[in-house]
């Protein structure tokens, strides 16, 4: 297995997700899919992302994304998100993601890192301006 340097959780900050993945979220190896792990990234960017665009977001872009660490069924993730950069219509989140590795006595390492930009949209679906603070 792959180990790399324990961490802990980021002092004073609040996950915008926590999930355990399951075993039909992984491969027969109990290492679970990049994709469910990318999904679950963009949940949590786009929550932050929604209070500040005060309504409906879009993902448009993945700008960066890496995988550090392999996931593991029964890891509990924790998903941190941060506004990055707020434009005319677009929101960009930097996502954090850590596996506490519950079965192995509490190791802790960061998995993955992630920014991703969202677009305010309105009812149709059309991009709209960011309201400002």
């Amino acid at each position: 297995m792959f180990t790399g340097p324990q961490t802990t959780l980021p002092d004073g900050k609040v996950p915008q997700l926590r999930v355990v993945p399951m075993p039909s979220d992984a491969n027969v190896h109990g290492d679970v899919f990049g994709g469910w792990i990318m999904a679950q990234v963009d949940i949590a960017g786009s929550l932050p992302a929604v209070r500040r665009a005060n309504g409906r977001v879009a993902t448009i872009a993945v700008n960066s994304f890496l995988f550090k660490q392999p996931v593991l069924v029964g890891d509990l993730l924790s998903f941190y998100a941060d506004i990055v950069k707020v434009g005319n219509t677009s929101i960009t989140v930097n996502v954090e993601v850590y596996a506490e590795r519950i079965r192995l006595q509490g190791e802790t390492v960061k998995v993955t890192e992630a920014t991703l930009t969202y677009v305010a949209t309105d009812e149709n679906r059309k991009p709209r301006q960011v309201p400002p603070l």
